[in-house]
């Protein structure tokens, strides 16, 4: 299936045919992009673009961030649109504060677990199909965080890319590539009764018949139309007017349980984000339903190691942390899920006294193959990212997504967009924190982040892709505290990561044999031996390892620093 990345390298690394850069580390691909009027972050060029565009014409970092979001929900269907959720951190530079934003959707509320169960007839949750189908939160996502903070009307915000919709734009060869896998994946799903109808997505997404490739053009109508509707009618015209009306029907014809009173009901949330200090900086993710958390716990495990003296992709540094890893992913299946139904332990999870004993489980000749969660005194009761700032100061952290594999496979009649498959990550067991019940939100894995110094902004960033980002986030912090790296370095240097801990969701049991560390081809073969000798399953791979964007505000002279993901098609853009 299209969730599958590259054959493993058994070779080992091979940089043949790679040049040098005269100046910065020798695996960085370019410098950061450094501006002082306002800076954008994307996975897209057109996308970095329009935020910039925005920027110049009076709006602020909170409207940038939406319009590119747009732009990207169009151009980045794979990965993210308005059938999907959202999540955001913003540093508002008046109040001098963060703010975080949930803007995720629940399950349908005239579904009950039982009524699911008969449903799946002793199946999972599958992970495509009306089944997976969660309320999107992402357009609601968007008029909560303008009504605070935006300064340009919605309207502006949302033209640019209506007008790339209309008008059309040229298929990147990343989004070219994951659109054949998809257009596979969705027939094969469709044969097998999973994905109950994909004519809209064929006349959607392969309006000449076969999959949009690299360098074609690509119109989306339907989406411009839909999109119009909401920049006149507001976020009302998508839950309460025509464009819920219209999902209400689709799901009524094939038979899924979404309705019009699930959308009318829905709110996005405003959290306080939660923070550990490492080695003197503040790392802030935001609470559940997300993951955010296991960053923090990693970082937590980690501090109590000199890292800087292991050295960066060190046998000794790779084996503690993907350690360090397993140990908070056991916490994660456990005790991560939506707060409104289960009063997650955040402090103990996050204080240095549970770190400390979770620590001494570690082992530095031998890799763990079963870990349990912690304590059991706390049971107490494919994706974007991109960041923006302004010439005021305010920061955006915003991630957005419709989950595996471009989304359930449904577009809804005449919308030009697909629906979102994040209700796959329900458990099943009724004494799990994260089954399924109606209207509640699922286990989430997007995550945006965010560091802070002595109470200042410095770090706006998230490096998407599934559980990739707990683990990818807790590198980048390391790669700038510890070792020393710049903003794009950190993005750049080779990667870890670890797949098989135990899932907070139905589908796969516990881990019992340590899964597998997967690495990239800038770690030394030697490292990789050593490491299989502690017990490691190692593979070299291409992926998943996940998509990096990141601003560093340099706190003595305010300049901004950004950076972006080689691993994608995405630039930064300054002035």
């Amino acid at each position: 299936m299209m969730i599958g990345w590259g054959d493993d390298l058994a070779a080992g690394p091979d940089k043949s045919g790679g040049g040098d850069r005269v100046v910065g580390a020798a695996f960085a691909t370019r410098a950061p992009v450094l501006g002082m009027n306002g800076i954008a972050a994307t996975s897209h060029p057109l996308a970095s673009q329009i935020a910039i565009d925005v920027l110049k014409a009076g709006g602020n970092a909170v409207d940038a961030a939406i319009a590119a979001n747009a732009a990207l929900g169009l151009m980045e269907p794979t990965g993210n649109g308005i059938g999907g959720d959202l999540f955001a951190i913003v540093w508002d530079p008046e109040t001098e504060r963060l703010y975080g934003l949930n803007g995720s959707g629940r399950a349908p509320l005239g579904q009950t677990l039982d009524d699911l169960k008969a449903k799946l007839d002793g199946d999972d949750i599958p992970d495509w199909g009306s089944l997976s189908v969660s309320v999107p939160g992402t357009v609601d996502g968007w008029y909560t965080l303008h009504d605070r903070f935006g300064r340009q009307p919605m309207a502006d915000n949302l033209a640019p890319a209506i007008r790339y919709a209309e008008a059309g734009f040229p298929v990147t060869q990343l989004i070219g590539y994951y659109l054949t896998r998809s257009a596979e994946a969705f027939r094969t799903l469709h044969a097998q009764g999973i994905v109950e109808e994909i004519d809209n997505y064929k006349a959607t997404y392969e309006p000449d018949g076969r999959p949009l490739g690299h360098g074609d053009v690509f119109r989306n109508p339907d989406l411009a139309r839909t999109l119009r509707l909401i920049a006149e009618g507001g976020r009302d015209a998508f839950y309460e007017g025509a464009i819920a009306a219209t999902i209400d029907a689709y799901m009524k014809r094939i038979g899924g349980p979404l309705r019009k009173r699930d959308l009318v009901d829905h709110t996005s949330t405003w959290v306080e984000p939660v923070s550990v200090n490492y080695r003197g900086y503040d790392v802030w993710e935001l609470p559940p339903n997300g993951q955010g958390i296991a960053a923090l716990q990693m970082l937590t495990i980690l501090e109590g190691y000199d890292l800087a003296a292991m050295g960066f992709g060190s046998a000794d540094y790779l084996h503690v942390s993907t350690e360090a890893k397993k140990l908070a992913f056991a916490d994660r299946a456990r005790f991560y899920a939506d707060p409104d139904f289960y009063d997650v332990p955040l402090a103990r999870l996050l204080s240095e006294d549970y770190a400390a004993e979770r620590r001494a489980t570690i082992a530095m000749d031998r890799a763990s193959t079963e870990v349990d969660p912690g304590d059991p005194k706390l049971m107490a009761g494919d994706t974007i990212y991109l960041t923006v700032a302004d010439k005021d100061g305010m920061m955006v952290s915003l991630i957005q997504s419709n989950y595996r594999g471009m989304g359930s496979g449904l577009v809804p009649d005449g919308l030009g967009f697909m629906l979102q498959d994040r209700g796959a990550l329900f458990s099943l067991d009724p004494d799990h924190p994260n089954v399924y019940a109606p209207g509640k939100r699922p286990f989430h894995t997007i995550i945006p982040a965010f560091i802070t110094k002595d109470g200042a902004p410095w770090l706006s960033f998230g490096l998407m892709g599934g559980a990739m980002q707990p683990q990818g986030h807790a590198q980048i912090v390391v790669n700038l505290v510890d070792f020393g790296m710049n903003v794009q370095e950190a993005g750049d240097a080779a990667r870890y990561n670890h797949a098989g801990s135990t899932q907070p969701f139905a589908g796969p049991g516990p881990m019992t044999d340590g899964g597998t560390l997967r690495i990239e081809t800038g770690i030394a073969q030697e490292v990789r031996m050593d490491l299989e000798a502690r017990g490691h399953d190692v593979e070299y791979t291409k992926g998943p390892f996940g998509g990096y964007q990141a601003i560093w505000r340099d706190p003595e002279t305010g300049v901004y620093w950004g950076a972006t993901e080689m691993r994608k098609d995405g630039i930064v853009v300054a002035y």
